[in-house]
């Protein structure tokens, strides 16, 4: 009897079987009837999806995200570079980061060299030029042959400045740009003599600005140094700024000083008596209150400096100061349109251009000197100079070196100014 029981059980089996597919399937007919073919062949595509495993996972290893991120990951890292860029510079190019498939290869790779150089990443700035050189061999690549020449200047290095500029010429049949000596005269139009400004906080990185000051103390005729946007400077650059001062006043050099009280006060309040650590910042002091002084000022603080180091403090000479003032306004009065800038301009708020854009039609700024310009700078550049743009005066900015002048027109500053760059 158990050998017939389980001899019945396989004649129930297909019937279960056959009865759960067809249940369970009616609209999945992968070969349907011939008539009925021009019917089902609008689904076919979905039972295929639905059927072919294969399918979805394709579809799901190849998303349309990547290939629409990897056009802007350039731009997303010049992006995070500006954390100390104001928020009122969303409308520039470098804010408003352009996500779409058409954007300018080119223009993308300017700007993040421009914002490297402006944050200090000179190396890094260099290493992608150089690579860029043979990425655009065309004529749109000389944009980025100006860029490096400028880096390659500042830089200081002559022999890869003579070695591209023989493939330049070789390249393009263009003669490369001269190297520029290291001097960077500010030249303001005046009858009897050039003008010179120090600004920012010189340090040790920042000699030449002092050495080219020296060279102009050499020369014959008047002089008019401007202090003004002098934040300060350390013992080592005072204790040079002293001596070509003490140097100029032995020689008898017309010398007119500009804006000296704001650093005056500054080192009053830093040298305290008894605290022997920053002489060359007291001669400086000694030297600037003998020239822009008065003599109870000067005094008080030469029996400090005795006090201090234990030596003889310098006297008192009221005929070098004498007619101090007479050249300065004259100086002030014709140089009156043009607003000179020097250095690396770092945090720099420009509230000292003011008087230029309040007074004149068309204000120039002059960028000659000027070897960078950090983003803050940039921003509030465009700050200080938009309400008179919206005024209606044109304002007119000189000079940049080709790095600074793709960071103006990065943070939108060539939509405020008329920015004139030189070819070379």
């Amino acid at each position: 009897m158990v050998f017939s029981f389980f001899k019945k059980q396989p004649q129930k089996m297909p019937e279960r079987t056959a009865a759960r597919p067809r249940a369970s399937l009616p609209e999945m007919k992968l070969k349907p009837p011939v008539e009925e073919a021009p019917v089902s062949l609008a689904p076919l595509p979905d039972l295929e999806f639905s059927v072919d495993k294969p399918a979805p996972a394709a579809a799901k290893a190849a998303p349309a995200k990547p290939v629409a991120a990897a056009v802007p990951q350039r731009k997303i890292d010049v992006a995070m570079a500006i954390d100390d860029f104001d928020s009122d510079f969303t409308e520039s190019s470098v804010m408003a980061i352009d996500v779409e498939h058409d954007v300018d290869p080119l223009q993308s790779d300017v700007e993040q060299v421009a914002v490297l150089f402006a944050n200090g990443q000179d190396s890094a700035a260099r290493s992608i030029l150089e690579s860029l050189l043979r990425t655009y061999p065309g004529d749109e690549g000389i944009r980025l042959w100006r860029l490096l020449f400028d880096l390659l200047q500042i830089l200081g290095d002559r022999a890869a400045f003579d070695r591209y500029g023989l493939e330049f010429a070789e390249r393009f049949e263009l003669s490369p740009p001269a190297w520029r000596a290291e001097q960077c005269l500010q030249s303001v139009p005046t009858e009897n003599g050039q003008a010179f400004a120090l600004q920012g906080v010189l340090t040790a990185d920042d000699c030449r600005q002092v050495q080219q000051l020296t060279q102009l103390l050499a020369q014959a005729g008047e002089l008019r140094l401007d202090f003004s946007r002098l934040a300060g400077c350390d013992d080592l650059v005072a204790g040079m700024l002293a001596e070509a001062l003490i140097d100029a006043r032995r020689r008898g050099k017309a010398l007119a000083l500009t804006g000296a009280d704001a650093l005056i006060k500054r080192l009053d309040e830093r040298l305290k008596v008894g605290d022997a650590a920053h002489e060359p910042s007291w001669r400086l002091l000694l030297e600037l209150l003998q020239r822009h002084g008065t003599q109870e000022h000067f005094e008080e603080r030469a029996v400090d400096y005795a006090v201090t180091f234990e030596l003889s403090p310098p006297s008192w000479e009221p005929q070098r100061v004498a007619g101090k003032s007479k050249p300065v306004a004259a100086e002030a009065a014709r140089g009156a349109e043009i607003h000179y800038l020097s250095g690396d301009l770092k945090s720099e708020r420009f509230e000292d251009m003011l008087p230029l854009l309040e007074s004149s039609d068309q204000p120039v700024i002059d960028f000659s000197c000027v070897r960078r310009v950090d983003f803050f700078s940039a921003g509030q550049l465009v700050n200080r100079l938009a309400p008179f743009k919206a005024a209606g005066k044109e304002i007119i900015i000189r000079s940049p070196n080709h790095l600074v002048a793709e960071l103006m027109a990065v943070v939108g500053l060539n939509k405020q100014a008329r920015i004139i760059v030189p070819k070379s």
